[in-house]
């Protein structure tokens, strides 16, 4: 099924298979009108790291995966034939992939290692057009405080830990905790919007 509840005024011209609002919220920014495609998810909040698969694979995987899911999605119910974005977000520290909290208690023990450090934010964006996949990636450097354990608390009571990767949404209550980053803020929120409007005029959408 698809989500029109948000279509623009303008025509659609593409799908966003993704339900998050910030990647919405983003493509809006950029005057693109788009559908969300809710293509089912594989079982599981997050997909797994293949054994051996550095985080930067994964990201790039797990977008690509998205976006060829959504393309067998459109096909199998003849949906007319947009291209498609596909975007994947992960925060790496030390190497290592730091997914969606799956509590509080996993949310402290997630902010508690980003406490004071610099860590990787990747997003993965795909374009699914005609019979070509585009592919992009945006890698960014973020440095976070020193958080207390009381203000890490707080935050995980805010409930917005949760359903983000890295346990945290720079866009909100955690951009109090962000003291630099290098690369792009978009990029981090979900959706690089660089990358991402390079990719949809490669595949013949042009962005204001």
């Amino acid at each position: 099924m698809t989500d029109t509840a948000a279509t623009q005024a303008s025509p659609v011209r593409l799908y966003l298979a993704s339900a998050s609002p910030r990647r919405r919220e983003l493509l809006t920014q950029i005057g693109l009108a788009h559908e969300v495609l809710l293509v089912p998810a594989p079982p599981g909040e997050d997909e797994p790291q293949h054994p051996g698969e550095s985080a930067a694979d994964y990201v790039q995987r797990t977008a690509r995966d998205k976006a060829l899911r959504g393309r067998d999605w459109i096909g199998e119910r003849e949906l007319p034939r947009l291209p498609l974005l596909a975007a994947d977000t992960t925060v790496i520290l030390a190497g290592q992939v730091l997914g969606k909290p799956a509590d509080r208690d996993d949310a402290m023990r997630i902010l508690r290692a980003l406490s004071g450090t610099a860590h990787e934010v990747r997003t993965a964006v795909a374009v699914w057009t005609g019979d070509r996949l585009l592919e992009d990636v945006s890698i960014t450097e973020v440095r976070m405080r020193e958080l207390a354990d009381d203000e890490i608390g707080r935050y995980c009571d805010s409930g917005e830990p949760f359903g983000k990767a890295g346990a945290y949404g720079i866009q909100g209550l955690a951009g109090t905790f962000i003291s630099r980053i290098a690369g792009s803020y978009t990029g981090v929120m979900g959706l690089p919007v660089f990358e991402t409007a390079n990719l949809l005029r490669a595949a013949g959408i042009q962005t204001p």
